[in-house]
């Protein structure tokens, strides 16, 4: 665990969002207010949503897909741990690999650090493989460097065949939070 606290100055962090059974838009809207409201996280920004192909596991529905910037005071273990107790609250079971699901948050890069260490890895390490986390990445954040290249260039390599905005910007998570509310 990280010695990070309240105390110290706040880390950038992107997580990376996803689902595809249930109402993926809806859990995906209160993970990010969960994550908002918590002290120790603010979010700077949130893709819009994003329809996107399965991918791994092929048999199964489309996915919705966003990202966010925010900045926490949360160490990457307490960050991916907080994000862990977000999922299982909103009833993410995880049944197979790359299998369907209500609700995944992936902590995709925390500041400049690399942290390797079972269960954490941070950049997250099939990130440049994908580009339903790449489009989301780059609309919040242009020029982005990854692995020594802009986040831009590595989607530029990768087939985006089937990926399309699902909402036309990133407020979408506090709109649909107000729908239900309602």
């Amino acid at each position: 665990m990280s010695g990070r606290n309240s105390a110290v100055t706040p880390a950038r962090a992107f997580l990376g969002f996803g689902g595809n059974i249930g109402k993926p838009a809806h859990a995906m809207s209160e993970a990010l207010r969960r994550i908002d409201a918590a002290p120790e996280n603010e979010i700077l920004a949130v893709s819009r949503l994003y329809r996107t192909p399965p991918w791994g596991k092929l048999d199964q529905p489309d996915f919705l897909n966003a990202a966010c910037l925010l900045s926490t005071r949360l160490g990457p273990a307490e960050l991916l741990e907080f994000c862990l107790r977000v999922e299982r609250s909103l009833k993410r079971v995880r049944n197979e690999r790359w299998g369907p699901r209500v609700i995944d948050i992936d902590l995709l890069l925390y500041g400049d650090e690399h942290v390797a260490r079972e269960g954490l890895e941070v950049p997250h390490p099939r990130m440049l493989e994908r580009a339903f986390v790449l489009r989301p990445l780059a609309e919040i954040a242009p020029g982005l460097h990854i692995a020594g290249a802009p986040v831009e260039k590595h989607l530029a390599a990768l087939d985006q065949a089937g990926i399309e905005p699902a909402s036309s910007d990133g407020g979408w998570w506090r709109s649909a939070l107000k729908a239900t509310a309602h």
